[in-house]
């Protein structure tokens, strides 16, 4: 969108008592900015818009700041603002209930439609949680999986920086104007994203931390991804919040299980004992992703796996390859099966098999079912 074009959609987003849910009624009955900024002050009101807003769109009382707001938009490297009539708006925000008509935005917006997922927790993480958040980051974005969260201290930041380190994508979602890193911890994190990746704001330029935006933020953190890993969190933790704003989205929850004994892993593991997902690396994450999304993932990856696949194969034994070889990764197979394939029987085939998943390459799933690992 050019910025002169998006005078309309800014003066909506500003003005004064106009919610997201209400501008999206709006949107929904009248259509365009332009049509609502020139409909009568009757069909305003009969919107179900409470009087002083009605009359604020009506006197078009925000343009004034939108206009100095462009201005500001205009000082800022690389940003741009992305309504959610635009292709390059977050699809999956569409469905949440209260999303956001205006982006601000900063880097690269064909990022913001891959598939992603959030990786949030406590600011002031264990040893285990900041292994545990890097590991997750870094084996998903290796996976081609985009990681976002709200770019906060501990977690947040520590995933991102897994991510990174992969060479893999991230999304920062601000509680702040695009123009304000905070935490100020967080500036280098905030430069690296920017040189490839994307950061998103719907709060003005200039606008500084506020307790109250970032359970607004949150909603974004949660609804944009296909789902949400949660690392650590102590009772009422925005990690929580973050969490049931995943569920009531219909997004997928995975929880990191932490020592009963510390307050901080009081998070995931009530999460997990309300039906979240445990998760301990990133194939348990994977697996619950949709089927498309895994499919497209192992697609990308397959040529480079298979040198790997065939590389370990290489170091395997006689009855180890025998055993690999009746294997595949997407399907399982019954250790009947293998016993009546392999031509071994049960003692060789279960000792063979054992040797397979200590070297990692062969993982069994309940039922003494048995599949291949993507290396």
């Amino acid at each position: 969108m050019e910025l002169d074009a998006s005078l309309s959609w800014l003066a909506l987003a500003l003005t004064p008592g106009l919610a997201c849910r209400l501008c999206a009624r709006l949107l929904r009955k009248i259509g365009s900015p332009d049509r609502i900024f020139h409909a009568s002050l009757t069909e305003l009101e009969a919107c179900s818009l409470p009087a002083r807003v009605a009359q604020a769109i009506h006197n078009k009382e925000a343009f004034k700041r939108a206009a100095k707001e462009l201005a500001g938009i205009r000082n800022i490297p690389g940003c741009r603002l992305l309504n959610w009539t635009e292709p390059e708006y977050p699809q999956k925000l569409l469905q949440i209930y209260d999303p956001p008509v205006l982006f601000y935005l900063r880097g690269d917006p064909q990022i913001l439609n891959m598939p992603c997922l959030s990786i949030v927790g406590t600011r002031r993480p264990t040893l285990y949680g900041s292994q545990m958040a890097e590991r997750l980051g870094r084996d998903l974005a290796a996976r081609g999986l985009v990681i976002l969260s709200g770019m906060a201290r501990g977690i947040d930041a520590i995933g991102h920086h897994g991510a990174l380190a992969a060479n893999g994508r991230a999304i920062g979602i601000l509680g702040t104007g695009i123009d304000v890193c905070y935490p100020k911890e967080n500036k280098k994190l905030y430069e690296r994203v920017l040189e490839r990746d994307a950061i998103l704001s719907e709060f003005p330029i200039g606008t500084h931390p506020a307790p109250e935006n970032f359970p607004i933020r949150n909603r974004i953190v949660a609804g944009m991804p296909l789902g949400v890993i949660v690392i650590e969190g102590a009772e009422f933790s925005g990690s929580l919040i973050t969490a049931g704003l995943a569920m009531d989205s219909g997004r997928e929850v995975f929880g990191v299980p932490g020592n009963v004994t510390q307050a901080v892993s009081y998070a995931p593991n009530m999460l997990i004992k309300q039906g979240a997902k445990l998760v301990t690396n990133a194939e348990d994450v994977i697996e619950e992703l949709p089927t498309p999304v895994r499919a497209a993932l192992a697609k990308a990856e397959r040529p480079e796996a298979e040198q790997r696949n065939l590389l370990a194969f290489a170091s395997l034994g006689a009855s180890e390859k025998k055993l690999y070889g009746l294997l595949v990764v997407e399907e399982t197979r019954h250790i009947d099966e293998l016993v009546e394939n392999s031509g071994l029987n049960s003692s060789e085939v279960l000792a063979t098999l054992f040797d397979l998943e200590m070297k990692g390459v062969v993982r069994q799933l309940p039922g003494k079912q048995f599949s291949k690992v993507m290396l």
